[in-house]
């Protein structure tokens, strides 16, 4: 079986520019003794916004890797895929995130959830796993609770999986189910009866991504209950030590945070607990690096100033069509927006600080960021304007994107 690698990162990139620049900040961790391996990720969504192809993540993570000299591992994933797209990935991806949350909640028919209650009911009781405080007390209408939300959605996450294995075959490729994109987040319990169906459905999941307490915004911090978080947190390891030995699940089974970008209050508490479990880590992120370029941008002046003052413009005037698609992610305070007029005041510096995420200067604001966040698509449409900026001023953003993910990131979860 193609494994995962203990620590793994999702680095996607919008416009397929700076996979050298991401390789590299992990260049920059491997030389501190952390191995963290690059998975460039991105969305058929995303794909079709920009106007690429699957085929062109490929190409990018493979020309980072021989321009770096990079030796260790790196993976391609086919990210949020359903049976309806996934076609379109199978050539160039390795590493598929099958999203089935848009099926929790369908309800699976009575005789199979009657089956999967009948075969769990030896876990009726207490339920004790070690690393939980207290012991999971467990009923029959729990698990058939757990089953009538969840059983329909990884049944379908198998038939997924089984379309890509006829594909590619057995083993050659890596597999995480996405259940994040919820309403409310799992509880243990229900994570133990979500694994165990992943385990009927003979689905070799090396990485899972559950729907945690509180906010998960994009490309801004976390949002929410840290003491809740962390106890959320180490109970789904523990459940997930409990059901690799329980249930065959692959041994390299582990947690995949999903909107990882920027979740700074939360990486040491990440960190402190992977390290203490021996467990691995997926963190994905995407749109940071796109933010990076626009920050670039505007360190750069003149013309890359006046793209990035362009995007944010067009964005402030496309505010709902950009960000409903992104409605359940953002928290944008419109009303406190700067106007166009007043961001094409701004240096370059103002820019700067306004949009990259340093929570600890004044003239941060994380509504302007948000709104750039979502807002790639009017990069797109500028077409070469906005790439041709990339490549003049590709030494400049090259900086920002590798110190954000080494310093910003990496450093926060494992220094």
């Amino acid at each position: 079986m193609l494994k995962l690698e203990k620590y793994s990162m999702g680095v996607g990139d919008r416009f397929a520019r700076q996979g050298e620049a991401q390789l590299e900040a992990l260049v920059r961790a491997a030389a501190d003794g952390l191995e963290v391996v690059p998975v460039w990720n991105k969305s058929h969504r995303e794909h079709t916004i920009i106007g690429t192809v699957p085929g062109d993540v490929r190409r990018e993570a493979d020309a980072a890797v021989a321009a770096l000299g990079w030796s260790g591992g790196y993976h391609v994933d086919a990210d949020h895929i359903g049976l309806g797209n996934v076609d379109l990935f199978m050539e160039s991806s390795d590493f598929f995130t099958i999203d089935v949350a848009d099926f929790t909640g369908e309800v699976a028919p009575e005789a199979d959830i009657e089956a999967f209650v009948e075969r769990y009911s030896e876990f009726v009781g207490e339920l004790k796993i070690e690393g939980l405080d207290e012991p999971l007390t467990i009923s029959r209408d729990q698990i058939e609770t757990a089953a009538r939300q969840f059983l329909l959605a990884i049944q379908e996450a198998g038939r997924i999986y089984r379309h890509i294995e006829a594909a590619k075959g057995a083993g050659t490729f890596i597999t995480e189910v996405s259940m994040d994109e919820t309403d409310r987040p799992q509880s243990p319990l229900e994570m133990l009866f979500i694994l165990a169906a992943i385990a009927d459905e003979g689905i070799p999941a090396q990485t899972i991504a559950p729907k945690f307490t509180g906010r998960f915004n994009k490309g801004v911090d976390y949002v929410g209950d840290l003491a809740q978080f962390e106890l959320e947190f180490v109970a789904d390891l523990a459940v997930i030590r409990f059901a690799i030995e329980r249930f065959g699940l692959p041994d390299t089974l582990k947690l995949s945070v999903h909107s990882g970008s920027d979740k700074f209050s939360i990486y040491p508490i990440i960190g402190r607990a992977v390290r203490a479990a021996g467990a691995g880590l997926h963190l994905k992120t995407a749109g940071t690096t796109w933010l990076e370029e626009l920050i670039g941008l505007a360190e750069a002046g003149g013309e890359g100033l006046a793209i990035a003052q362009t995007v944010y413009r067009n964005a402030y005037g496309r505010f709902d069509e950009l960000c409903g698609p992104y409605a359940t992610v953002i928290d944008i305070d419109r009303s406190a927006l700067p106007t166009p007029d007043a961001v094409d005041a701004w240096s370059g510096a103002a820019f700067m600080a306004a949009v990259e995420h340093n929570p600890e200067c004044e003239q941060y604001d994380p509504n302007v960021r948000q709104l750039l966040h979502v807002g790639y698509k009017v990069a797109a449409e500028l077409g070469r304007r906005y790439t041709d900026a990339l490549t003049t001023h590709r030494d400049i953003i090259a900086r920002h994107v590798s110190t954000n993910i080494y310093e910003r990131h990496l450093k926060r979860i494992f220094g």
